[in-house]
């Protein structure tokens, strides 16, 4: 048979619909669609978080096996390290007997001059507690897991702290857990004071300093800063209360070909030990409205009716 008359086709059996490449083109459209449509509208969010809820068994009975070993691992060590920490506490009770003694003046001595320099009481935020379950799986971020999620009230955009002090910020919550950014990470900025000069600035995470710190950024070369200055939350974005410690400048650095002074700071915060937390209400949550003054503060005129007060009755004498 001539070679010509073969037919080269490929056999039905082999056939696979359409193109490889406008599947390709269809599919790539499609991923790009949902990427945008869930960067603008969040339509994926619910999915997410249905996912996450059903995720949470599983998760939680995989921790365990760890928790239990972890568990073995701190008992053990406790005890070797109790009769170390006996003698330590001995120590110290003794070294704070001399403290004790001297609380009660500087109690005394802070109440004078709160009263003189006229200053309120700072109002304490609510918050509750939680334990850190494990760290993100993202190696290019700086987050943890907390144990507490939509269930127990929080919202996205907690403050979190710690013994010492900021740690890091609720950015998204699930059903059961909630994911917290930590000050390190490079896409999380608090604007801070210096306690010791009163300048507000921005800290801004910079994981890739001495495993992880803070950078003051667009600060002049000749500012006012020394290291080893304590930085605050100024309490200026409505979500950290005032006052909060953040971190201390370790380092700067002042060049002369640039009007910026680099700004390097290490968090207070044990970012990359912490196991129990506090998350706070953001301050700029909706708050009661203030309680109207009771109807007894009125003086009533002999007919009955609610009779003016002082500055109403001079105004009525001008007339």
């Amino acid at each position: 048979m001539p070679l010509g008359t073969l037919d080269r086709t490929a056999p039905p059996l082999f056939n696979q619909g359409q193109s490889a490449l406008s599947k390709l083109i269809f599919f790539g459209a499609l991923a790009l669609f949902l990427m945008v449509a869930d960067a603008r509208f969040h339509i994926v969010q619910p999915i997410r978080a249905g996912i996450g809820a059903v995720l949470y068994p599983v998760q939680w009975v995989a921790l365990k096996p760890v928790q239990a070993m972890l568990g073995g691992g701190r008992y053990l060590e406790d005890l070797q390290t109790a009769q170390r920490n006996e003698a330590d506490a001995r120590k110290a009770l003794m070294m704070q007997a001399e403290r004790a003694a001297q609380a009660d003046t500087l109690a005394q001595d802070n109440a004078r001059l709160r009263e003189l320099l006229e200053l309120r009481q700072a109002t304490t935020t609510p918050g509750r507690a939680a334990e850190v379950l494990y760290d993100a799986a993202d190696p290019y971020t700086r987050k943890i897991v907390i144990d507490q999620g939509m269930t127990q009230g929080v919202v996205a955009g907690s403050p979190v702290i710690d013994a010492r002090g900021v740690l890091g910020q609720v950015t998204q919550v699930l059903p059961f857990t909630s994911e917290v950014t930590l000050v390190i990470d490079r896409d999380l900025a608090i604007p801070v004071q210096n306690t010791r000069t009163g300048v507000r600035s921005v800290a801004f995470g910079d994981a890739s300093a001495h495993g992880g710190g803070l950078e003051l950024r667009f600060m002049a070369a000749n500012a006012d800063l020394q290291e080893g200055d304590l930085l605050s939350t100024s309490g200026v974005d409505g979500i950290y209360p005032a006052g909060l410690p953040v971190a201390k400048i370790e380092r700067i650095e002042r060049r002369a070909d640039s009007a910026f002074a680099r700004i390097y700071c290490i968090p207070l915060a044990h970012v990359t030990a912490a196991r129990y937390v506090l998350v706070l209400e953001p301050t700029g949550a909706p708050t009661a409205p203030p309680p109207t003054p009771p109807a007894a503060t009125q003086r009533k005129r002999p007919d009955g009716k609610p009779g003016a007060g002082k500055n109403e009755k001079k105004q009525g004498e001008r007339r």
